[in-house]
């Protein structure tokens, strides 16, 4: 009776469809697919020059989480496996898993001999590796067989002795290698972090993957929350399910809420995850999405209980964690409390506040924040190292931080005007 019930309910049906919709960035990021100027349409055409031209390419896809980098790459490479099946073979790596030199390129070699039924030797040396890569490259290129290799995490490869970067890239300097490497992470500087002879050897292409515009926005939202009119829901629910929610979308109060909410999160990826929770708000004997859903999704993302412990803080503890948050913005992930003194903490006291306080001060008010768990250790290592000297981190987000300085009775102007740059 149980199943009887939900397959009669146009609305259960309706929850299900948009929740599976919501979790699949495929679904999600194809109406990118339509744009030439999309960041899709410019990866397809160099991925696709590569196999058709039988050259080689390398690229940066550069973007904060959640930006869809990775969801549009795969979406790029799923078309282009079922456009040349017999044409391309990915490697695919991640620098969380793959971070060691040695470690990664045994990897690339098994990933090879699995798609090559060969024999892989575990025991090989980095050597051994980096001669049967360049002998794969070189068979797969006279086979006019594109190798893409991706790797995730880039800028982990980019920090240690990047020998698989050299070896990688040097390797494909071959006249009869056809490869692509696509590399994927979220710090903009990364290519500045690749050696002299790495860089040399690099295409330097980049795609920014920025948070959607307006428009963007607008599209997105109406792809992914509208029903299809060709599914197995009655075309009479369809309809007035996808006039009432047009009639939320133009609301200049849902409008206002979306900017609200994106001006803090502002990826697609957060996006999902709000559109996620508003659908799950859906009353189901109604069966529409209301403005009310919207709503209550968004006071409870904004339940943020790291602002509460903001209203304990000092001025002084306050200053050094717009000062943290500041660094964390121009992609500065490891500082310690003497960097954020000199980088920061220095020059909006120079130039654009008169509040003073002796060094020893500022270093009880840090400790404070450890206290409080506002800010952590990076790990557990250096436990012999003076706390000014340890690397560290905010457990606060910028939304977080944000309305907890705004909700400060006596919070300098100064600070909320930094921290919404």
């Amino acid at each position: 009776m149980g199943r009887e019930k939900e397959k009669e309910n146009p609305s259960q049906k309706a929850l299900n469809l948009l929740r599976t919709r919501l979790s699949n960035p495929n679904f999600v990021f194809k109406p990118l697919s339509d744009s030439p100027d999309s960041n899709y349409s410019k990866l397809k055409f160099i991925i696709s020059s590569s196999i058709t031209e039988a050259c080689n390419n390398s690229i940066l896809l550069l973007g904060p989480r959640g930006s869809g980098k990775v969801a549009v790459l795969e979406l790029v490479l799923s078309d282009l496996l079922q456009q040349y099946p017999e044409a391309i073979s990915v490697i695919r790596l991640n620098g969380l898993l793959h971070g060691d030199d040695n470690c990664a390129l045994k990897e690339i070699a098994r990933q090879l001999c699995m798609e090559h039924q060969l024999l892989f030797s575990k025991v090989a040396s980095f050597d051994d590796n980096s001669q049967f890569l360049i002998a794969m490259l070189r068979e797969c290129g006279l086979a006019h067989k594109t190798i893409i290799f991706v790797l995730d995490e880039f800028d982990l490869f980019a920090q240690a002795k990047q020998r698989l970067l050299y070896s990688l890239l040097d390797a494909m300097q071959s006249v009869t290698s056809q490869a692509v490497v696509i590399g994927v992470s979220c710090r903009l500087d990364v290519d500045q972090l690749l050696e002299k002879r790495v860089r040399s050897r690099f295409s330097h292409r980049k795609l920014l993957f920025l948070p959607p515009s307006k428009e963007d926005t607008e599209r997105f939202l109406e792809h992914i929350l509208s029903l299809p009119k060709d599914s197995s829901l009655p075309h009479s629910y369809t309809v007035e399910f996808n006039g009432r929610l047009k009639n939320v979308l133009a609301d200049e109060r849902f409008k206002e809420l979306i900017n609200t909410y994106l001006s803090f999160n502002s990826t697609i990826g957060q996006l999902m995850r709000f559109l996620f929770q508003a659908v799950s708000y859906m009353d189901l004997d109604v069966g529409f999405l209301s403005l009310e859903n919207f709503k209550t999704a968004l006071s409870s993302t904004q339940r943020q209980p790291k602002s509460e412990c903001i209203k304990d803080c000092s001025i002084l503890e306050l200053y050094l964690l717009v000062c943290m948050k500041r660094l964390e913005v121009k992609e500065q992930n490891s500082y310690n409390f003497n960097s954020v003194m000199t980088a920061e903490y220095k020059s909006i006291h120079d130039f654009q506040t008169s509040d003073n306080y002796a060094g020893n001060v500022c270093l009880r008010a840090f400790e404070h924040l450890l206290q409080r768990e506002l800010i952590s250790f990076t790990d557990n290592r250096g436990h012999n190292q003076s706390v000014e000297f340890r690397p560290v981190k905010l457990l606060i987000s910028p939304a977080e931080l944000y309305h907890g300085l705004k909700s400060y009775r006596s919070c300098p102007a100064i600070l909320l005007k930094l921290i919404a740059r």
